[in-house]
Order: structure tokens, then C-alpha cells, then sequence
């Protein structure tokens, strides 16, 4: 015998949020995730104006972030769930069940919400071919998404993009056509803080913004590119590409 405890009254806060099309194409849907780990895949409802629960689904863990992906040729989204479980979960919705099917589940560290297991942020490849999860301090991990002969999705051995002694605020993917896949990073390296008792080094101490690239001939992550940035940056937003804008990253920061 198993016993399973809901509350009455679930929590509603949200934790995170994707945007996309998941029961079908062409659907403007939105999927997110609760306080207490619960998916929920909402739609707008003509009638009333509001968002209605398509489905509900309790994972019995702490969600710390998704996104939404779409394999290359797909007509919907799949979403990128990481977890305390140490785990990046790939999931597809079923229409016809009502329910999330999962696709991939890849460990990549321990258990639990800790500062160096990557988990924390999580970004996409807008073309759905690289996934990057990154932690609060120093790891960052890249997966390729690609196609068997079958044309089954597949997930690849995680590339790394660690720095030391560095502290990450936020990370998106760019959008860059069908160049290799780039996403940027808001880092703070405290390696000469941690070494200066006096606490000048902190206080000197510099926020970046830095690209990282996705090789996908070499299958390799390099470090492009690093530019300072005000010290209250703290939220990154990318900025459409292609025929749709000049792509690249907004920095958004208090008083700048």
C-alpha cells in the first residue's frame, strides 16, 4: 500500500513559464510550473478571456526550470524540464491521453536544489538543436538534439562549458538563423574577491556578459566572447533574429 498526500487548496505560484504550440500546431499555449511541482498547460479561452487548464499534472518535484523546444521538422513543442531530481527531462504532450509522455531523462548531477548541480537556468536553441543547463556557480552542460535514422529524437553526451570561481545571474540562447547555436551568459568572477581579505577586490568585482558557441563540426563549446556590464544587471532577454530583428541580447539592469 502507497500513500500519496495532496493538499486541498494547491499552491499557485509560479515558478516558471514557456511559451508554444504543444497539443497542436498553430496553438498559443503556455506551460508552467507551480510552486510544489506541478505542470500545467493553460490556453486562452475566447469565451471568457481567461486562461483554462488544458491539463494538470503533479511531477513530486521541485520544477527549477523549463523551456520549451522543437525538434528540427516538428510541428509542436516538446518542453525541457530540470529539477532537483538531478535530471534534464524531455516532454511531449498527448493530446489524445490528456497527459505529458517523456521523451528523454538525462542525469547530470546529484539530487537536490545545490549551487554547482546545473539545473538552476535553462535555455534553447530557437532552431531545437542545443539545450543549455547551467547552475548558480561555475558548471554549465550543453546537449545536442537530434534525429535517429528512424526519426526518433535524440539527445547527446553533455559537452562541457565550466569556469571556475563564477557566479551566473542568467542564460539565454540567441537567435542566430541556422549558424551554430550561441547562447549568452550573465556571469561574476569572484576567483580575486575570494582571495582578497580586505574586500576591495569585491567590490571592484566586474559582471560579464559572455557567449558561448556550440560547435556542431568540432562538437565542442568555446568561450566567443566577454563584455563588463553594469553591476546591476541581473536579467537577460534575447532579441528576435533572422527577418525578424537584429537577434543578439538585451541586458536589463536598475538605472541603465
Amino acid at each position: 500500500m502507497h500513500f500519496v498526500q495532496f493538499t486541498l487548496n494547491p499552491p499557485a505560484a509560479v515558478v516558471a513559464a514557456a511559451f508554444g504550440s504543444f497539443s497542436a500546431g498553430r496553438a498559443q499555449e503556455v506551460v508552467v510550473a507551480r510552486q510544489g511541482g506541478a505542470l500545467e498547460l493553460l490556453r486562452p479561452d475566447e469565451a471568457t478571456g481567461r486562461l483554462a487548464t488544458v491539463a494538470s499534472t503533479a511531477t513530486f518535484s521541485c520544477v527549477r526550470a523549463l523551456c520549451a523546444v522543437r525538434p528540427t521538422g516538428a510541428a509542436t513543442d516538446d518542453v525541457a524540464v530540470a529539477s532537483d531530481a538531478g535530471t534534464l527531462t524531455v516532454l511531449r504532450f498527448d493530446a489524445a491521453r490528456g497527459a505529458w509522455t517523456r521523451i528523454h531523462c538525462e542525469t547530470f548531477g546529484k539530487t537536490g536544489c545545490r549551487r554547482a548541480v546545473p539545473g538552476q537556468y535553462l535555455a534553447a536553441d530557437p532552431r531545437g538543436r542545443a539545450v543549455m543547463v547551467a547552475a548558480v556557480e561555475r558548471t554549465k552542460l550543453v546537449y545536442t538534439l537530434n534525429r535517429d535514422a528512424a526519426g526518433a529524437p535524440t539527445i547527446s553526451s553533455p559537452l562541457e562549458a565550466h569556469k571556475a570561481r563564477c557566479v551566473v545571474f542568467d542564460v539565454v540562447a540567441l537567435d542566430v538563423g541556422f549558424d551554430n547555436p550561441c547562447f549568452a551568459a550573465l556571469e561574476l568572477d569572484y576567483g580575486d574577491a575570494d582571495a582578497d581579505a580586505s574586500g576591495e577586490a569585491a567590490r571592484d568585482a566586474e559582471k560579464v556578459l559572455t557567449y558561448y558557441e556550440l560547435d556542431l563540426g568540432l562538437n565542442h563549446v568555446t568561450r566567443r566572447w566577454s563584455e563588463p556590464v553594469a553591476r546591476t544587471a541581473n536579467v537577460l532577454a534575447a532579441a528576435p533574429g533572422g527577418g525578424d530583428g537584429p537577434s543578439g541580447v538585451l541586458v536589463c539592469g536598475e538605472n541603465w
